[in-house]
């Protein structure tokens, strides 16, 4: 995993397998109070974007272009 941030932005990047579950992520992190501290404490630096429903944090987003992948 890797994290950036340019001004208010974070953007995060997860190397995964591919079994990997989103759904099985926010579970196992709603279960773990040491993420939960975290996250309750970052929160308050962040803005949730406009699309944003309430209390989401996470948004997956579109990959536009890969310069490795290219044709």
């Amino acid at each position: 995993m890797e994290i950036y941030r340019i001004g208010v932005r974070l953007y995060m990047i997860m190397e995964t397998a591919d079994n990997f579950s989103f759904e099985a992520k926010r579970k196992a992190d709603a279960e773990n109070p040491k993420v939960r501290e975290w996250e309750d404490f970052v929160w308050q630096y962040q803005q949730a974007l406009p699309m944003a429903k309430e209390g989401e944090k996470w948004l997956m987003m579109t990959k536009i272009f890969d310069l490795k992948n290219k044709s």
